[in-house]
């Protein structure tokens, strides 16, 4: 397995790179880096590719409504040049929250969007024509939209790789299938080795019987807080507010796809307490009331041992890149030892 680990959405991009370049000497494969409603990916992206020498710089993730497919494949392709060939590229749709409420754009047809979004980008990473006829996009412009001056284009430039590889975060049945298909890569969240296959095990296999080979196997990219040590009651407490954030905060009721994949797992009544506590402004009893089993299968967090059978768990259950989020006085240090432990 390789090592990659997500930056903070909400930190210092300067401090993380400091961060990362330490992270590269330790080991570290890869990182992504988030976007929310922040400060935009691309931007330190390119600030860690002029940062770093070998770790591959994935954006983790980039939403599909509020770029079109077209600047993406721009942005995915500069980033490549200048990181000589390190790029890596994470779509996903979001959620309506996001993107109705701070893109102002309607969030329709999400699932369709990714799907034609990875057409188009791929196709202008190519350097083909660009002419696309799908539901959510549209190339070029018709003359009844706009001026009729539109053309078909080509990338002016050559980018670095025609075959920069894109991830793609999705939950949903329907859209894991679609990534089992069409994408290099696959980026779930709150991830389960012993639950995973219950919850997507028929949406990856529908999806990988009619993935084009030329693609390769399947690459995920999952994991969780790593801390070697005794106190596991407390180093899982560590982990509480983020699992308590997206469970019963990342969505409306009924809109929460991470509250649903709690409920795939089992867990339905603390995913419904979680987001009524949370909801209501109560976000310390709600991180209170996450299930310690889930943090402690989601996790990697006890002893060195138990750090090692997690580490065999997520890699019996097909991942690829153990994404770690590394807490000890020492992160370097604990990510070499990472690294030796996966290789």
């Amino acid at each position: 397995m390789k090592l990659s680990t997500l930056l903070q959405y909400a930190g210092n991009p300067r401090e993380a790179a400091d961060e990362v370049a330490a992270l590269e000497k330790a080991g570290l494969d890869t990182v992504w880096v988030p976007e929310a409603y922040g400060f935009d990916s691309p931007t330190l992206m390119g600030y860690l590719a002029a940062r770093t020498e070998t770790v591959e710089i994935g954006a983790g993730i980039l939403n599909v409504f509020s770029r079109t497919p077209s600047a993406i494949a721009q942005t995915a392709a500069g980033l490549d040049n200048v990181s000589q060939g390190r790029a890596a590229l994470g779509l996903g749709a979001s959620g309506p929250q996001v993107i109705e409420g701070f893109h102002g754009v309607p969030y329709s047809k999400p699932l369709t969007r990714v799907s034609e979004y990875v057409d188009v980008i791929r196709a202008g990473l190519r350097r083909e024509v660009l002419e696309y006829d799908g539901k959510t996009v549209t190339l070029p412009l018709p003359e009844d939209q706009g001026t009729g001056l539109g053309k078909p284009l080509k990338m002016l430039t050559k980018p670095e790789r025609a075959d920069v590889p894109v991830w793609i975060a999705s939950l949903g049945e329907k859209s894991v299938e679609h990534t089992a298909r069409s994408a290099d890569g696959w980026l779930p969240f709150l991830f389960v080795p012993e639950l995973h296959d219950k919850v997507w095990g028929d949406a990856l296999a529908k999806g990988k019987a009619e993935r084009d080979p030329s693609l390769g196997p399947l690459q995920i990219s999952a994991g969780g807080m790593v801390c070697v040590g005794e106190d596991v009651k407390g180093m899982l407490d560590l982990a509480r507010p983020t699992v308590a954030l997206y469970v019963g905060g990342m969505g409306a009721r009924g809109k929460n796809f991470y509250n649903d994949l709690a409920c795939s797992y089992g867990f339905e009544d603390a995913a419904k307490e979680i987001q009524d506590l949370y909801l209501d402004g109560k976000k310390d009893e709600a991180a209170a009331a996450v299930p310690t089993e889930l943090l402690e299968l989601g996790n990697l967090v006890g002893p060195e041992s138990y750090v090692k059978e997690r580490i065999a768990a997520f890699d019996e259950a097909g991942v690829t890149h153990l994404q770690i989020v590394p807490v000890a006085e020492d992160v370097p240090a604990l990510v070499e030892t990472l690294k030796g432990w996966v290789s």
